[in-house]
């Protein structure tokens, strides 16, 4: 490479990676051996804000960079923003990129910002010395005359190196690449591995190779797939592990037909990734059964439920095809493609429906699940759990068809579920189906002694007409971590601005989190965190647009909801994903502190304990985490019995932290001297954060059961106060009131329940759907709780009565809370209070900021109550809870990024 890429001239080389990554290597001794100047930039500035390399490259007039093309494509805005006026044009003259793939588009842009860079693409691996193959993008205008391709070549072997292609002899230019030659190591340190990374090959073995002959028969296969094109150069294709993501969770094919070939019915098994013709993925099986199995339909029901007991529900094949044989290749391995082509009917049982005369229920069950899951289409026989149903789509889609939650648990599918309602009389499907197309009146109940009063309230339809948006998957970008930042709504001028977020936040600690919920350290009280002296007013008549300010890419599905913390002048913001990643993220720039891998899938929001020394966090694996704040080393972790998922509350007078599991039980942990104190069994799975009464001293919790309990948490030993059964689960967070410290529960039945201290009903109110998600309560709108329903609208209700004060439909289903901006409102007018700012985010991935009016009189119309003032449509489906400071709002979403979005001033 030195031979074709010499150092002409004065250069000077950054020496900017990890001692941890191999190419380290390439730019330290790259330096040496050409007695070339080597510029070492501060990591801690790099590491703190990674936009800031371009300053260091333009100061220091760096020749020659190494970095990864995620790195440049998070500059990349900020470069575009400085255009042609950047020293880089005249000053970098060379840039290496490796380590993942280089899509073409990110060249086109690099070299219309850099037409005089040469930019080379390398691949390689440790196991040869870091880089085999090199391409130099010189060429690519030409290649794409003659190749339709979406990401950079990899090229050709680099000297001293030999690269060939193992594969079948029917694709001659197609296969695995593997590397012989000077490069390659001697192996690894534990030999039990080295015979399966490690081979000797034979000429005639190989499909066809690049070459610079070296002589060496032993080769390192990389597990990498790779294509020859016309030109000679390779082009990365693929992975031999056959690891696909679907809804959001990584899986190998291999595992799932290794499953299926334990069951006795079985004897042979693949499976595949299939995509319909509206892109929508699914698992698709071809089963070869045992000669003695019974090939009826009842034998995949049997195969399915066997499966449910080895598999999570999401590797559990939508669709069954039972084949006589499996196609092979000309070597007599599973032609994969042959499969994928071939057209067999999946075995189900939509003629014994049809015969029998209840097509029109089962096209009912079907748009029920499509509503629940915001599909377009299900077929009869999908695993209703396998194609992205959960407890909460399960809560939706019972609550639709009217039928008890544990029904869709036992038959899963829309033909078994068919087949069992069948079995019913008549009336039963009659009311079914009634309940599936008629719109009901809803009710508000208020309870006065002994007697009842009910009255009437008008409800908008919850769904806006026309077809039901498609659901994003998850598995559209299985690429590693990219970072991006809009520099040009992220510059220093737009920021002075916003005096809140450049200075108001310097004396100010607390944490916010989800349902406007404000934690504070124990010598700081929560009113010091809410007071307006560090809050923004907007001209009652101005006019307000959303922007984006920046997003962090979390590598997968982002449900959980945001914690933003205050501290020591900074403004922190922690969230994790299904990727396992959990973040410690800058909050006003998008770049990162620090991030850790846990051990399972995160959906849970983090909270800070009472000191705010450390972060905790739970996740799939029944782990309840303790992190450190500054790094996110781990303090201490905690083993329950099952997932966790509900946000964990701190009791600053105990210091000790309360979170609830799928096992049941809510426990009480000392994380100071990291034991469990307390456990309680709450009859169902706790999604629920508990809420605390500092005033009673006093914790109440709720489960999927429907279970309400309150515990005097006083004085040691706990006791139960009371328990109370209510008639739905309860998904969403429990509230307290202020003024009386009454506890708002949100039933999944679409029911919002007060109850008094001593667990007696105070009232009722009905809504038109399911909700999920907990209320939301502030103290800049007192006399109004903010509840979130599936069928699409916003409720305002009184905290004392439970009267309805306003109703709001965005047109979308909602499964998240809403969240109210305390530090930024509209000018107060005379005898007005301010009108205030709401945040509420669909389903589909609509992000609405409302304009509600705090002080709410009788004669007052629907319009002068509450309106919508903008809102902003995010790429995927939005499960997270926003959280909204000051004008910026933060919320995961499905398209596998955490976003900050700001309000502006429309001028």
């Amino acid at each position: 490479m030195q031979e074709l890429y010499p150092v002409v001239g004065e250069q000077r080389f950054a020496f900017k990676t990890s001692v941890g990554f191999i190419d380290h290597i390439q730019e330290f001794l790259g330096a040496i051996l050409s007695s070339t100047a080597l510029v070492i930039p501060p990591f801690t500035l790099l590491k703190e804000n990674m936009i800031s390399i371009i300053d260091f490259l333009e100061e220091y007039s760096i020749s020659r960079l190494l970095a990864v093309p995620s790195m440049i494509r998070a500059i990349l805005p900020t470069l575009q923003h400085r255009g042609h006026n950047n020293k880089l044009q005249s000053c970098l003259k060379l840039v290496v990129l490796s380590g993942e793939p280089f899509p073409v588009s990110l060249w086109d842009s690099l070299h219309s910002l850099l037409p005089e860079t040469c930019f080379l693409n390398l691949y390689g691996s440790t196991e040869v010395s870091g880089d085999c193959t090199y391409f130099d993008c010189s060429e690519l205008p030409r290649l794409l005359k003659t190749e339709e391709i979406g990401s950079v070549p990899i090229g050709k072997s680099i000297s001293n190196c030999k690269v060939v292609l193992l594969g079948d002899e029917d694709k001659p230019y197609e296969g695995e690449i593997c590397v012989s030659g000077l490069c390659l190591s001697q192996g690894y340190m534990h030999s039990s591995i080295e015979s399966e990374g490690y081979v000797k090959l034979h000429n005639n073995s190989l499909c066809n190779h690049l070459t610079n002959d070296c002589g060496s028969q032993l080769y390192y296969r990389t597990g990498d797939y790779g294509r020859q094109l016309s030109s000679g150069d390779l082009i990365f294709i693929g992975r031999r592990d056959r690891t696909v993501k679907l809804n959001g969770k990584r899986m190998a094919l291999e595992e799932i037909e290794t499953t299926l070939e334990l069951n006795p019915d079985i004897a042979e098994a693949v499976v595949l990734l299939s995509r319909d013709e509206t892109e929508l993925a699914s698992l698709k099986a071809f089963v070869v059964l045992n000669k003695e199995s019974n090939s009826s339909d009842g034998i995949i029901f049997s195969i399915r439920n066997w499966m449910g007991g080895k598999l999570p529900p999401v590797m559990i094949p939508n669709h069954f095809v039972l084949v006589e044989k499996l196609p092979l290749t000309s070597s007599g391995k599973v032609d994969y493609e042959a499969l994928a082509r071939l057209k067999c009917p999946t075995t189900g049982a939509q003629d014994m429906m049809q015969s029998n005369g209840t097509n029109s229920l089962l096209q009912n069950i079907k748009k029920a699940v499509c509503d629940a899951l915001l599909v377009k289409e299900v077929s009869d026989d999908d695993d209703f759990f396998a194609i992205g149903g959960d407890s909460l789509a399960a809560a939706h889609l019972s609550h639709s068809l009217g039928i008890d939650m544990r029904l869709i648990y036992q038959f899963r599918s829309p033909s078994r579920l068919l087949i069992y309602l069948s079995e019913k009389e008549g009336k039963l499907r009659e009311d079914m189906q009634h309940n599936t197309t008629q719109k009901l009146d809803h009710k508000i109940e208020s309870q006065n002694g002994n007697g009842l009063v009910s009255r009437t309230v008008p409800l908008h339809s919850g769904v806006t007409s026309g077809p039901t948006p498609s659901k994003l998957q998850c598995e559209k970008n299985n690429s590693p971590k990219r970072l991006k930042i809009d520099y040009e709504k992220f510059s220093p001028k737009r920021m002075k601005e916003n005096k809140l977020w450049d200075s108001g936040f310097s004396q100010i600690q607390c944490a916010f989190s989800r349902c406007n919920k404000v934690h504070s350290p124990e010598s700081c009280s929560n009113e010091e965190a809410n007071r307006e002296y560090w809050s923004l007013e907007i001209p009652r008549n101005q006019m307000v647009s959303m922007q984006e300010i920046w997003k962090v890419h979390m590598e997968s599905c982002v449900d959980a909801s945001p914690l933003v913390v205050l501290k020591d002048s900074k403004t922190y913001l922690f969230i994790g994903s299904h990727s396992r990643k959990f973040s410690c993220i800058d909050a006003k720039s998008g770049s990162m502190y620090w991030e850790t891998i846990l051990e399972g899938r995160i959906e849970g929001s983090a909270m800070v304990v009472g000191d705010f020394s450390q972060v905790v966090i739970g996740c799939y694996k029944g782990k309840l985490y303790f992190l450190d704040f500054s790094t996110g080393s781990l303090c201490w972790k905690f083993q329950a019995c099952g997932e966790i998922k509900c946000q964990p509350v701190v009791d600053t007078s105990s210091q000790l932290i309360w979170c609830g599991s799928h096992d049941h039980t809510l426990y009480a942990l000392d994380y100071r001297s990291q034991c469990c104190v307390y456990k309680l069994q709450c009859g169902g799975s706790i999604f629920a954060s508990p809420a605390i009464d500092e005033g009673h001293s006093s914790l109440y919790v709720a489960s999927t059961s429907g279970r309400v309990i309150a515990v005097s948490i006083k004085d040691s030993p706990f006791h139960t106060l009371w328990l109370f059964e209510l008639e739905a689960p309860i998904f969403g967070s429990l509230c307290i009131t202020p003024s009386t410290q009454n506890v708002i529960c949100c039933l999944v039945d679409g029911q919002v329940i007060a109850m008094s201290p001593s667990g007696t009903i105070i009232w009722r109110y009905r809504t038109g759907g399911p909700i999920f998600a907990g209320p939301c309560m502030s103290h800049v709108l007192p006399s109004q709780v903010l509840v979130c329903c599936r069928n699409g609208c916003v409720y305002s209700l009184e905290p004392e009565s439970g009267c309805l004060v306003w109703e709001d439909n965005i047109g979308d289903p909602i499964t998240a809370s809403a969240y109210i901006d305390e530090n930024l409102h509209f000018e107060s007018h005379e005898l007005l209070a301010s009108d205030r700012l709401v945040t509420v985010c669909s389903s589909s991935g609509r992000v609405h900021v409302l304009r509600v009016r705090p002080s709410i009189l009788s004669r007052d119309s629907h319009d002068s109550k509450v309106g919508e003032i903008t809102r902003m449509e995010l790429q995927a489906d939005i499960f997270s809870s926003p959280v909204m400071i000051g004008g910026r709002i933060f919320v995961g979403c499905r398209d596998d990024y955490v976003h900050c979005l700001s309000l502006e001033s429309c001028r």
